[in-house]
């Protein structure tokens, strides 16, 4: 770390600004999740979410940090936002006004997120009135309803309260991203997830005391989960080089390029999208078990349930596929190969245009192969552990893919400002002795 390590943070006072800022807007981000909506009993939700785990209901609830369970002001999260982005994403491809629009610069990016924003709206919109149905058909165990008025008065109120929530989340997370550090909008699902640790903690304690879990198990836990985390932040960091030289050019009497770099692809270029969709799908069946009385259809997710071979099968097939979908979507190595033969860059040994856009494509296709072997191993953790140790916290998956990445973004911005903080210093003092 620049500048004597992350005890000189708060020396500087726009990085010291900056990190308040995004605290106090995670702070309001949680009391927000304990705000209730109103006509909910709040004692049969809870009873009905105690039997809904392993359900699309549990994974939307792990994204929203609880508020789901709660059905807060913000129980639908910034889950739209991000479906919305996604689906914005893909469009690109194949709309060409789009297409247009994110090679515009600034301004294309701008349109784009307008875009976003109305889309978060709709789909937040939809997402709302099918939880206001949906809870008037719940129940708890016991037979007592979750909704204490049905009817159109609730199903208003409710999708203008969760929209509500949704679009002042969305707002929270730019005034994160451009006021404070790192990505907003990963923060607050970050916020979200990290809310739920102590919760694990308190109920491991609990079943130590009780001895249903020994201590051997607990400290093999304790290192499996260091291991864990270190191997997820050394993937996410690591890359494939490929060395790019560029050609002499002289303009005028100065001679440029003529110097070597390289083409850093990332092991990991989906990221977290891969087991986030591979999830939704997977759980789709157990979620609408939840809701209609159909034998087979309960049956089917009676089968389908984290731990099970029908499970996990189909859930590592997804996650390659959209690995190398996601990758193909937002990487493309013909664009590349231009923009390298535009400015005068080459690879050694491969002739520019389509052959270097191959060359890309065939390395890319390789390190996406272990990439997504990366993802699986560390998704299907989970479900090892609730079946064989009896974890009572859902360690690994999706939640700790989010929460390292997050990390690693966050610390990396931060260091990034104190390193250009580090060169101001340099140019001021340059500039005094210029004048002296």
């Amino acid at each position: 770390m620049i500048g004597g390590g992350f005890g000189n943070i708060f020396k500087i006072p726009e990085l010291k600004r900056r990190i308040i800022t995004t605290l106090l807007l995670l702070m309001v981000y949680r009391v927000g999740v304990h705000i209730p909506t109103p006509g909910i009993d709040a004692t049969a939700l809870a009873s009905f979410f105690a039997k809904a785990q392993g359900t699309l209901l549990g994974l939307f609830d792990m994204f929203s940090g609880g508020a789901l369970e709660r059905l807060s002001v913000f129980a639908l999260g910034i889950m739209p936002y991000i479906s919305a982005s996604i689906i914005l994403q893909l469009l690109t491809v194949v709309i060409p006004h789009l297409e247009r629009l994110s090679k515009e610069g600034e301004q294309g990016r701008k349109k784009i997120t307008q875009y976003t924003r109305y889309g978060t709206v709709v789909i937040a919109v939809i997402q709302g009135f099918g939880i206001a149905v949906g809870l008037e058909k719940m129940s708890a165990p016991g037979g007592a309803p979750v909704v204490m008025a049905p009817g159109w008065g609730f199903r208003i109120m409710t999708v203008m309260t969760l929209t509500a929530g949704t679009a002042f989340i969305m707002w929270l997370g730019e005034q994160i991203t451009e006021r404070g550090v790192g990505n907003g909008i990963s923060l607050i699902i970050f916020a979200g997830i990290v809310a739920r640790l102590p919760s694990a903690v308190t109920n491991t304690v609990r079943l130590l005391s009780a001895g249903e879990m020994s201590i051997f198990i607990m400290v093999f836990l304790l290192a499996l989960m260091v291991a864990v985390v270190g191997f997820i932040v050394y993937v996410e960091q690591g890359q494939r080089r490929i060395r790019v030289e560029y050609a002499k050019r002289v303009i005028g009497r100065k001679m440029y390029g003529g110097q070597s770099t390289f083409l850093p692809l990332k092991i990991n270029t989906a990221g977290v999208i891969p087991p986030i969709f591979a999830s939704s799908i997977m759980m789709f069946p157990a979620t609408i078990g939840n809701f209609v009385d159909v034998p087979w259809l309960k049956a089917v997710a009676g089968a389908m349930r984290p731990g099970s071979v029908w499970w996990e099968l189909p859930y590592v097939g997804l996650i390659f596929f959209f690995c190398y979908f996601y990758t193909a979507v937002t990487f493309n190595p013909v664009d590349v190969a231009d923009n390298l033969k535009k400015y005068g860059g080459h690879i050694p040994g491969i002739r520019p245009g389509k052959n270097t856009a191959d060359y890309i494509d065939r390395v890319l296709t390789r390190i996406t192969l272990g990439g997504a072997v990366y993802v699986s191993a560390v998704c299907v953790l989970p479900s090892v552990l609730t079946t064989q140790f009896n974890v009572p916290f859902y360690f690994g998956g999706t939640a700790l893919l989010i929460v390292v990445g997050v990390a690693i973004d966050t610390i990396a911005q931060m260091e990034s400002h104190m390193l250009t903080r580090h060169y101001e210093g340099f140019l001021k003092k340059g500039r005094t002795h210029g004048r002296r």
